[in-house]
């Protein structure tokens, strides 16, 4: 999961789950990262000591959710508008930067959506069972605390907002498109049922800051194996291994 472009920094993120603290994260490293190889996530943690949390972590994302407790959690409140088509490959995956104005609501708390981006294949993982790609909806209040929605994506019919973006989605890594006048509305993206399971955890790219609380919707959304393709075509590989839990307790929505 990537910081949006818009922000250089993001600071104090709490993490509401495992008690607050403070932290700083870079939006983009100046330290190169990879997905393979020596820049890989295996050592992602010697590249630099910005990186450190990647290695030293204890609540580092991705995760195989397994052992979820039910609780009587708050429902997340989606209040998404449409934007303006603003989109960029920057190198590690596909991004739509958001314009201002929607947000979620959980219980008493309102974070805004900077943007979403995609993996391929999932990150978050189900009792081992692993999605063919991933959406993540990259949200921050007004003081930078971090949430992180995850919208796990399956192949089967065709996803309109997902044809619309791949058609228009660079092949190379380079400057941002815009299109004023193209409107999407990344709620096009959510699935009927809501539902989620909720963890304390991480940025899943460098530095892999921690702070970071987690919304795995259990409901996956389908995309159709074109559109896989032609996401894979451009990232073959843009996934982060599980992490350990480290005694963490996964919260699932009755």
């Amino acid at each position: 999961m990537r910081f949006p472009r818009t922000l250089v920094m993001l600071c104090a993120i709490v993490c509401s789950i495992c008690g607050p603290y403070a932290a700083m994260a870079q939006e983009h490293p100046a330290h190169e990262w990879g997905y393979s190889g020596s820049e890989g996530p295996a050592h992602w943690g010697d590249l630099t000591s910005e990186f450190a949390a990647c290695k030293t972590g204890h609540r580092q994302s991705p995760v195989n959710i397994v052992g979820a407790q039910s609780a009587d959690l708050p429902a997340i409140q989606f209040e998404y508008k449409p934007s303006a088509l603003h989109i960029i490959n920057n190198g590690h995956t596909i991004e739509i930067n958001y314009a201002p104005g929607s947000f979620i609501r959980v219980g008493d708390k309102r974070y805004e959506l900077k943007q979403f981006h995609f993996h391929h294949p999932s990150e978050e993982t189900i009792k081992d069972k692993r999605f063919p790609m991933e959406a993540h909806l990259v949200h921050s209040d007004a003081d930078g605390n971090m949430v992180v929605v995850s919208v796990l994506l399956e192949e089967g019919s065709a996803n309109p907002l997902v044809e619309t973006l791949w058609g228009l989605a660079p092949k190379t890594a380079g400057p941002e498109k815009t299109d004023d006048n193209l409107q999407i509305n990344v709620a096009d993206l959510l699935p009927a049922n809501r539902s989620y399971f909720t963890f304390a955890g991480s940025l899943t790219t460098p530095p892999c800051t921690e702070g970071v609380n987690w919304f795995v919707l259990k409901m996956p959304v389908t995309i159709s194996k074109k559109q896989v393709a032609t996401f894979a075509a451009i990232y073959p590989y843009d996934e982060r291994p599980t992490q350990s839990l480290n005694g963490r307790t996964v919260l699932v929505s009755k």
